[in-house]
């Protein structure tokens, strides 16, 4: 399944690097710890605004039985007093920026230095999530995006002060598009004919990867460090790593 090309959402520059499928474009959202989110307020006047927030695609249940898309929700979680979630009432559209470095590609020239990289775009529209079900449910799915299986493990259901100072946007996705460059460093035909310069220049590809560190327990925790975090921390690196080398070779 794609999304369809629309003037709002097509590559225009470099086309061959262009991803509109949903494999791709959800997978780069759902490795991305933070999303960027952009939206302008009905104030005319004001100036566009971009706020940093946890987010998790996903489809309520219930709406499965409501509507037959296959294209999923991006929940966004946030406080009661962020700007965003004060736009309470309405749908606000909304532009959600993910990104992902794969690696400082290193070239002959500083024209072709470049990133490997993934990156996703997401345009639709956000409004306050009501239901408390689905609120629930998007509460789980944004915890579990985390770290997974951490929401069972924890005190839960939240309490009603907890569920009064947070909200939960969902973000019905219009249309996406993602942009990939993995592989080696492009060069001029005539910088590879120049012996000097390829010999005293290296050309190649620093591997880039998030990385987690061993669990550090907080002061007041009595409980050995679970084994759903270590598993977490050692397959993500293993993973991250895997990523950023495959990125690094001739595609």
């Amino acid at each position: 399944m794609t999304y369809s090309i629309l003037p709002e959402n097509q590559v225009n520059r470099l086309r061959n690097r262009a991803k509109y499928d949903y494999e791709t474009v959800h997978g780069i959202v759902a490795a991305t710890p933070v999303l960027h989110v952009s939206f302008c307020s009905g104030d005319e006047d004001a100036a566009p605004t971009i706020l940093p927030m946890i987010g998790a695609l996903g489809t309520f249940p219930e709406t499965l039985l409501e509507e037959s898309s296959e294209v999923p929700d991006l929940y966004l979680h946030g406080s009661t007093s962020a700007r965003l979630l004060k736009e309470r009432g309405k749908e606000v559209k909304v532009c959600v920026a993910a990104t992902k470095v794969d690696g400082y590609v290193l070239a002959l020239t500083p024209f072709h230095h470049s990133y490997n990289f993934r990156s996703a775009i997401l345009h639709g529209s956000a409004e306050v999530v009501k239901d408390e079900q689905e609120r629930l449910f998007a509460m789980e799915l944004i915890t579990d995006k985390v770290v997974p299986g951490q929401w069972r493990v924890t005190r839960t259901p939240p309490t009603k002060v907890e569920l009064q100072s947070t909200q939960i946007l969902r973000v019905r996705i219009n249309t996406a598009s993602a942009k990939v460059r993995w592989g080696t460093p492009n060069a001029d035909r005539r910088d590879l004919k120049d012996s000097d310069l390829i010999q005293r220049c290296w050309s190649g590809v620093v591997p880039m990867w998030e990385t987690y560190g061993e669990p550090v327990s907080g002061p007041d925790n009595q409980a050995p460090i679970p084994q759903h975090v270590v598993g977490f921390v050692s397959q993500a690196n293993a993973a991250n790593e895997s990523v950023a080398y495959t990125a690094a070779q001739p595609q």
